[in-house]
């Protein structure tokens, strides 16, 4: 289940935010003054036009697009994981995105009843802290078995359920066949690649590769991890987007061979991107270089018993 909130930047409480600072976190003294003075005399104004109006103080909230934001934000919302925990569902949080998982046993007739329950609490912390869900962004999935998913009662969640749901800007189908997100990312970059090559003419060969990374190469590595063991047909449509981009760039026609092409700028094939960002991970997790894992996850290193 993915919550979103309202405004939920903006209806940040100063003074229960610098309460939870001092009281959860531990911050004191001069570092807690510096927090105090960063969120104090902030003000707002409306431009509409050429018409701007008076300023006026901002009596909550904390600036949205600052490094602190989110951080400050999380910290705000620090109390919700005992509330998850106390009903004995797992959750991850991040800034004003939280998604929860809660698994439905066939022992206890697929019951949500604890997840209704810890809805609720939530409901009422958040009206208690200023904070609303936003109803329209709350999306529910349900993995498993389809004869499963039919004779799962989700009562009140039934409206929020979703055939593809967007988690931190991936689309995810309950198969886990990642179609959609693999369509998305082919759609969004030949409309980008389309609109590049009418500013073209005005740049250099350097200057446009570094356009083309930008607007098309970051879409296909996006969470590219995640595309590990999807279809042949899936891999091979983003590879026709970075065939278009090579052409674009280099001025290939579109019956020519492009492997060639692609050796000659040192792009790496769709496939072996994917490949290497798993690889990637899993150097970082071995050698210390990874954030830090969930509390109670190990890693664990895999010794072959064959020479």
């Amino acid at each position: 289940m993915l919550l979103d909130l309202t405004a939920a930047f903006d209806t940040v409480d100063h003074n229960i935010l610098i309460s939870r600072l001092e009281q959860l976190v531990g911050m004191r003294s001069t570092a807690l003054q510096w927090l105090r003075s960063y969120l104090a005399e902030r003000t707002f104004s409306v431009k509409l036009g050429e018409f701007v109006s008076s300023a006026a103080s901002l009596q909550c909230g904390v600036p949205q697009g600052s490094v602190l934001g989110p951080l400050l934000f999380s910290l705000y919302l620090r109390p919700l994981g005992s509330i998850f925990r106390k009903h004995g569902i797992s959750f991850h949080c991040y800034a004003d995105d939280s998604q929860i998982y809660f698994p439905l046993k066939r022992l206890n007739g697929f019951s949500v009843d604890p997840l209704l329950r810890c809805l609720d609490e939530i409901r009422a912390w958040m009206a208690l802290n200023f904070l609303h869900f936003n109803e329209q962004k709350t999306e529910v999935m349900v993995f498993g078995g389809v004869s499963e998913a039919t004779i799962i009662d989700l009562g009140s969640l039934a409206r929020y359920v979703k055939p593809v749901i967007t988690n931190l800007g991936v689309k995810i189908e309950a198969n886990l066949k990642l179609e959609s997100q693999v369509r998305a990312v082919a759609r969004s970059s030949f409309f980008h690649l389309r609109a590049l090559a009418k500013i073209k003419p005005i740049l250099s060969k350097q200057h446009f590769e570094t356009v083309i990374h930008a607007f098309v190469t970051s879409r296909l590595d996006y969470c590219n991890a995640l595309y590990f063991g999807v279809s042949d047909a899936s891999i091979r449509r983003l590879q026709v987007v970075q065939n278009a981009a090579a052409r674009l760039l280099t001025g290939t026609k579109k019956f020519e061979h492009i492997t060639p092409i692609l050796i000659s700028l040192h792009w790496v094939p769709v496939h072996f991107r994917i490949v290497f960002k798993i690889l990637l991970f899993a150097f970082k997790s071995l050698n210390g270089l990874a954030p830090p894992l969930p509390l109670g996850a190990t890693t664990t290193i895999y010794t072959c018993p064959f020479p």
